[in-house]
């Protein structure tokens, strides 16, 4: 009897060690799977999903209004990219009676050509006692009557440019702070026509006058890249047109605009200070032969006047102010900046 169960006690041991072992992996088996087999993960993942979304109306209509307004945004973004592709195009042939208007001039073709034989009358009374030569005198004419008019328009447009960049933001700190203070855009645009300094003002009170005829104020502040075809009008004018149309808090997008108007002024003059070496060298380099050469008159007149007595020498002269030319347009081109 002892024998028998000294034989069945470590069958029996051995039995419900294989049965606690096959209960701790069922365990461990079920434990891994029941949330699959049972639908809970599943739950889970759907009530997860449904918390995600929007949990009322209003947040609904809230993100399509959003995407509304982004598709909106887009498709501004868009059209005034055609436009200005259309304006670049139309800005490379820009008629003289164009130019003297964005150059504030007020004049007629009547009056640039009076101005353009006045000038001409000058050079040529200039030309002729300066040196006598009738080839001479008449180059000056011809630089009087064609050369100087244009140039003197393209300056005096190139400086309102100036101006008007110079002043364009101190005009959007004013249209900031009466948004914010609850005005009206078209009121604070008729503030910076009456406050702000020229040609900013004009171009406002224009934009103001435009309005008045019955255009929309989005297509009035439009017009203003073709009066001042510079970047930061156009800027603007995307602005104003995108807050007409999308809506949002014009106030923001104004003051951004301020800051990127302040950096670019900021940035343009960096530039130029870094470039006015440059500038200075090439001044000093295209002034020395007419230094030099004035000298050499001065001590030897015999000896240069052969320059230009002789055929020779009127080639010789003529070929060095070619080169020279070449040589000021090609530094011109190594210090100037455009963006």
């Amino acid at each position: 009897m002892s024998g028998l169960e000294d034989f069945l006690t470590p069958q029996m041991t051995g039995i419900a060690v294989a049965v606690l072992v096959m209960f701790a992996v069922g365990g461990i088996i079920f434990s891994l799977f029941q949330p699959t087999l049972s639908g809970t993960k599943r739950r889970d993942q759907r009530m997860m999903a449904v918390a995600a979304r929007p949990q009322n109306e209003k947040q609904r209509k809230q993100i399509r209004d959003n995407d509304r307004r982004k598709k909106s945004i887009q498709d501004q973004l868009k059209d005034f990219e055609d436009r200005q592709k259309a304006k670049h195009h139309r800005q490379q042939k820009v008629s003289l009676k164009i130019k003297m208007e964005q150059a504030g001039l007020g004049w007629e073709m009547k009056h640039f050509v009076i101005f353009s034989i006045i000038s001409c009358l000058i050079f040529l009374i200039v030309g002729f006692f300066a040196s006598g030569n009738i080839w001479i005198t008449l180059a000056a004419g011809f630089a009087g009557a064609l050369g100087f008019p244009r140039w003197y328009v393209g300056n005096k447009r190139k400086r309102r440019f100036n101006m008007f960049l110079d002043e364009l933001p101190n005009g959007v700190d004013i249209i900031v702070r009466g948004v914010k203070a609850g005005l009206p855009l078209a009121d604070c645009i008729k503030v910076v026509a009456r406050e702000s300094r020229e040609p900013v003002a004009t171009e406002f009170r224009k934009i103001t006058e435009t309005q008045v005829m019955g255009v929309s104020l989005s297509e009035a502040v439009a017009k203003l890249p073709e009066r001042v075809p510079v970047p930061e009008a156009n800027f603007f004018a995307i602005v104003v047109a995108i807050q007409q149309k999308a809506g949002g808090g014009l106030a923001e997008a104004l003051g951004n605009l301020s800051k990127v108007l302040r950096g670019r002024k900021s940035l343009k003059g960096k530039i130029k200070a870094l470039s006015s070496e440059a500038k200075s060298s090439a001044m000093i380099i295209g002034a020395m032969p007419f230094g030099v050469g004035g000298i050499i008159y001065l001590i030897a007149p015999d000896y240069i006047s052969l320059l230009f007595t002789t055929t020779g020498g009127n080639i010789i002269i003529g070929g060095c102010l070619f080169w020279m030319f070449i040589g000021i347009m090609v530094m011109r081109h190594m210090i100037n900046f455009d963006f």
